[in-house]
């Protein structure tokens, strides 16, 4: 039989192909797909998201319900707002529970840098993040967390440094619990900001790393200044600093890469919640012409902020509104008295206007850009963005335009804050943002937080029984379903005046 050219053809042996060497070439592609993988993290990825974490029960705890089962009912066991003694007794236990639940959580810390697989570890960072933020609840969860800050901050710095083949979704994890426990541990604490500041500004700077976990990073960084940070820091490792690195990645291209507007977004809302402990003048001082007074940072950045303006990126437009807000908030309130704040005349014509400064026509730039947002209709966005995104604007331009104050009130269940200035719903959002679902929690519990913001917490149910509770303040009590029906009968009656030019007599209404 005749056999044909092509059977006569052998094989590569696979010892060769096993033990061939890899070129340069190839080396430089392997790197290269590396930084690709590193950087396949969701702009919207979150530390509540399911991430790569599917089954991680470290050490007997699952942390999708580990904490489900006492967080419900966690605000009036802090509260202690029982009428009975056996009521009292519980909230006691509660406590008790709370703090021993807590210990345990904290104790998988010394367990993180053991582990091999990257999906176990951001399993246990979730874990952490819970605790911290639920449960680390007054001075006993202050002193529990400081028990195991060494074992936390271990397992976070090899994480944040990528040892152990740490994914982008481990590193993220690890820098917001890291984040937390800079506002559970509270204020006056230079060997935090100390302890953290270089290996946070190493990930900043690294281009290589998810947009993410650099901005994961940054906000951290923020924090730890902002809650932990005092004036007796040497230049270099202070607050400015950060503010320096801020403007310097808020920028179109950093270190020679194009900025994420993710991270740009992060950067600035860094940088304005740092200037939120500086006094007016040296955010917004300054004319331009006059070389005796020292030019505010704000000033000094506000042609970056008009740029920003124009990116079709909606956070990127959000975070720079909300930094111009606060520059125009502090030019008015140069040179006014508290008597003559509330009157907007006097913060037109006084020394506080921008009235004759090198910025004036820029202001009256981002003025009409301001305007501009605020009734946007664009149809490259959804009805939900375009509707988020007027409310927003309208706000910014209430301030930046009509040179009016803001107000927001913060209600929660047995409280409620009023914020009328800039500087406090900057700081608010961003403490927000950080405890997530803990935010209430420590609020009512954190001292530190309660001198920042200045609320006093008072009990509205504290006469009230569980019983009494349910029947005057539940979602379903008579108060709750009376106050239903009348929004109801509101938008009925706000639809027909709508809707009335269709009748001719106006029955309809």
């Amino acid at each position: 039989m005749v056999s044909h050219g092509r059977d006569k053809k052998e094989a590569k042996p696979p010892k060769q192909q096993k033990h061939r060497k890899k070129d340069k070439d190839d080396t430089d592609i392997d790197v290269d797909a590396a930084i690709m993988k590193d950087m396949d993290l969701p702009d919207n990825f979150s530390i509540f998201d399911g991430g790569s974490v599917t089954s991680s029960n470290m050490g007997g705890f699952d942390d999708d319900n580990y904490f489900d089962d006492d967080i419900g009912g966690g605000e009036d066991d802090l509260l202690g707002n029982g009428a009975s003694l056996g009521e009292l007794d519980r909230a006691e236990n509660a406590a008790t529970n709370r703090a021993s639940k807590l210990a345990d959580a904290l104790s998988l810390a010394s367990t993180l840098s053991s582990e091999k697989r990257s999906a176990k570890r951001e399993g246990g960072y979730r874990i952490l993040f819970k605790a911290v933020t639920c449960y680390a609840a007054g001075s006993t969860g202050r002193e529990i967390l400081e028990t195991h800050w060494d074992s936390i901050w271990e397992a976070c710095l090899y994480s944040v440094q990528g040892k152990g083949n740490a994914k982008p979704t481990e590193q993220y994890a690890a820098c917001r619990v890291l984040e937390a426990c800079s506002v559970v541990l509270g204020e006056d604490r230079d060997d935090i900001v100390q302890t953290v500041n270089e290996p946070l500004k190493k990930v900043v700077h690294a281009t290589g790393r998810a947009t993410q976990v650099r901005a994961a990073a940054l906000r951290c960084l923020a924090m730890v200044h902002f809650i932990c940070g005092t004036d007796c820091l040497e230049e270099g490792e202070d607050c400015w600093s950060v503010i320096d690195l801020c403007e310097k990645v808020g920028n179109e291209n950093y270190r020679g890469e194009a900025v994420s507007p993710i991270l740009r977004a992060t950067a600035i809302d860094c940088w304005s919640l740092l200037s939120t402990t500086f006094h007016n003048a040296q955010i917004a001082a300054g004319d331009g012409y006059d070389d005796t007074i020292e030019l505010g940072r704000g000033l000094q950045i506000l042609p970056l902020l008009a740029s920003c303006l124009d990116s079709s990126d909606t956070d990127l437009r959000r975070s720079v509104g909300e930094c111009v807000s606060l520059i125009h908030e502090c030019r008015l309130k140069l040179g006014l008295d508290v008597e003559e704040a509330e009157n907007t005349t006097e913060r037109k014509f006084r020394r506080g206007s921008w009235d004759g400064s090198e910025w004036e026509i820029l202001m009256d730039e981002v003025k009409q850009r301001i305007t501009d947002l605020s009734v946007e209709s664009s149809h490259y966005m959804s009805k939900q963005q375009k509707k988020k995104q007027r409310a927003t604007f309208r706000d910014f331009m209430h301030t930046i335009v009509e040179d009016e104050s803001p107000n927001e009130v913060v209600n929660w269940r047995g409280g409620k804050l009023t914020l009328t200035s800039w500087k406090e719903i900057i700081q608010l959002n961003f403490v927000r943002h950080c405890l997530q679902g803990g935010f209430q929690i420590q609020l009512m519990t954190n001292d530190t937080l309660q001198g920042v913001f200045g609320a006093t917490f008072e009990a509205s149910g504290a006469s009230l029984s569980q019983l009494d509770k349910r029947l005057f303040m539940s979602k379903t009590s008579e108060a709750s379903k009376a106050a239903d029906k009348a929004m109801t009968k509101q938008r009925r009656t706000r639809t027909n005046v709508k809707n009335h030019f269709l009748t001719a007599d106006g029955q309809d209404i």
